[in-house]
């Protein structure tokens, strides 16, 4: 389950854990219904964001939630899951985005993807799933074409960037496609005055979600010889955080002036979570009583992250699908200490692990708008 936006349940309370359920098993059902069980394994936090901002522009619409049968992910509870055009317009966003991770992947010959026959399986996957991708956006009016521009376009920033280029030059692909995707949910919901503003809001969570990414594969990026935005472009962390907290105040301004019927998961997911996930990425952010002792400020003078150790590469793609489901199963996930990543094999910190919150809602004395039920 990869994504930025990664809430802990006790922040949640019982209401917004509910609704977050009900989008992120919304999601990886709507995949596996209508492209089967090996989608289920591009289901993401920020794909679901899609449907989150959907339904909290609309509000409860006749058919938008189900009730889904046990599921071994839940503990074997049935569970309230949200259906409709914002769940699949989730999935056809990472279904296209995951097709062409895979074809990268490909083309960079990762772990067993140099081999000739995974390759062309891997290939004929990636496919399937643009083409279901495609079809599933065309479905909800949406047109999946701008992301795969963005793809391309992406492997050609790259190509040519280096010391001196603007990283945000680095970003726009990024940026482009999360606007679009954003922009449209306001269009499903019949609320076309909120496409401005949730574009915006949309191509700041981009270059957040570009930056972060960045920031946290530096070091393995290194010691791999991988390519990485940051040290290609030659811009030091203390701009990345810059630009990052600048995405942040912009989009609180920019959801300001979109108009929800029930935006309490929005504001929580998009104001309060981001904000952690920053912190989370540049090592400043607060962590349990219990992981306290011993561990260092981070490298902002603010914070108690341990300094990431040196690990060993990254998994191929298939590989890391295997170890995903193994995480996930055992709920390694949510509740352990740390664990490695599935596929960068960096360490994670289980999700349940930053439980810092003040209030059910996660507000801290939140002074815009905020409808928590703290």
């Amino acid at each position: 389950m990869f994504g930025i936006v990664r809430p802990c349940a006790h922040r949640l309370g019982e209401r917004l854990k509910a609704d977050w359920t009900a989008h992120l098993c919304g999601l990886c059902l709507a995949l596996r219904r209508d492209h089967g069980q090996l989608a289920r394994i591009v289901t993401n936090y920020d794909g679901l964001l899609v449907s989150v901002l959907t339904e909290a522009q609309s509000g409860p619409v006749s058919g938008g939630r189900r009730t889904a049968g046990p599921c071994a992910l839940r503990g074997m509870r049935t569970a309230s899951v949200a259906q409709g055009e914002g769940a699949r317009l989730a999935a056809a966003v990472s279904l296209v985005l995951a097709a062409a991770k895979v074809r990268d992947h490909v083309a960079d010959r990762d772990g067993l993807l140099a081999r000739r026959p995974v390759a062309a399986a891997a290939r004929r996957v990636a496919a399937s799933w643009g083409r279901a991708g495609e079809h599933r956006g065309a479905a909800v009016g949406f047109d999946t074409g701008v992301l795969v521009d963005a793809v391309d376009r992406q492997l050609a920033v790259e190509t040519v960037a280096g010391p001196g280029t603007p990283i945000l030059t680095v970003t726009e692909p990024t940026e482009t496609a999360t606007a679009a995707a954003f922009a449209h949910t306001a269009v499903l919901a019949g609320r076309p005055d909120n496409a401005e503003p949730l574009a915006e809001a949309g191509r700041l969570f981009g270059r957040l979600a570009h930056l972060l990414d960045a920031v946290e594969d530096r070091r393995a990026d290194a010691l791999s010889g991988a390519w990485n935005p940051l040290t290609a472009t030659g811009t030091p962390l203390a701009e990345a955080r810059r630009l990052a907290d600048d995405a942040l105040h912009g989009i609180r301004l920019a959801l300001r002036e979109a108009e929800f019927r029930d935006g309490g998961l929005v504001h929580l997911l998009l104001v309060h979570e981001l904000r952690r996930s920053v912190d989370r990425a540049f090592g400043t952010a607060p962590v349990c009583a219990a992981h306290q002792h011993g561990a260092p400020p981070g490298p902002y003078g603010g914070g108690n992250a341990q300094p990431a150790a040196p690990h060993p590469g990254r998994r191929g793609f298939w590989a890391g699908c295997g170890m995903f489901f193994s995480l996930l199963c055992t709920c390694r996930m949510c509740c352990a200490e740390e664990y490695e990543g599935p596929w960068s094999r960096k360490r994670r910190s289980g999700c349940c692990q930053w439980c810092d919150c003040s209030c059910p809602g996660g507000c801290d004395g939140c002074d815009c708008c905020c409808p928590c039920d703290g």
